[in-house]
């Protein structure tokens, strides 16, 4: 049986506590304490696992009153998000980061499994083999936006 990461386990917790809700304010420092971890493994989880590709918007204040929102978002739904997805990816998109963003859509039931992996054959490495990865990654984005864009219309 595969043991699982701490920061699987912090990931898994954060969900739990999101649950049905569309977003929740932690404290990092009381989930630190909590896991006995340091609070930068805290910020760690939440800048990897908790992005604008997997469904999620962060907010955080510092200070003594500090807390960190995360929101549960509906990614077709809401343009501004959208825009922001669209933002994040920028000139260029690495692989892994382009099978997030399609895993959340599947996820969100914006994709059948089926458009999600033509969409992923659409992007891969081998697809896109031209011998330069920096090519590669702007083509990947190029295709990724086009791609976004269509769901936008046509949702």
């Amino acid at each position: 049986m595969e043991e699982k990461s701490i920061s699987d386990i912090i990931e898994e917790y954060l969900k739990q506590i999101l649950g049905e809700s569309s977003q929740i304010e932690i404290r990092r420092s009381e989930i630190a304490n909590h896991f006995d971890v340091v609070p930068s493994q805290i910020n760690y989880v939440i800048k990897t696992r908790f992005t604008i590709q997997h469904g999620y918007l962060v907010q955080s204040k510092r200070g003594g009153g500090g807390y960190i929102r995360i929101e549960r978002v509906n990614l077709l739904d809401n343009v501004d998000v959208l825009n922001s997805l669209i933002q994040a990816i920028g000139d260029s998109i690495s692989e892994r980061d382009a099978y997030d963003i399609v895993r959340t859509l599947y996820d969100e039931k914006l994709l059948t499994r089926r458009e999600g992996d033509l969409m992923l054959v659409a992007l891969s490495k081998q697809t896109l083999n031209v011998n330069d990865c920096n090519v590669e990654a702007r083509l990947r984005a190029r295709i990724l936006i086009s791609m976004l864009n269509r769901l936008r219309y046509e949702s």
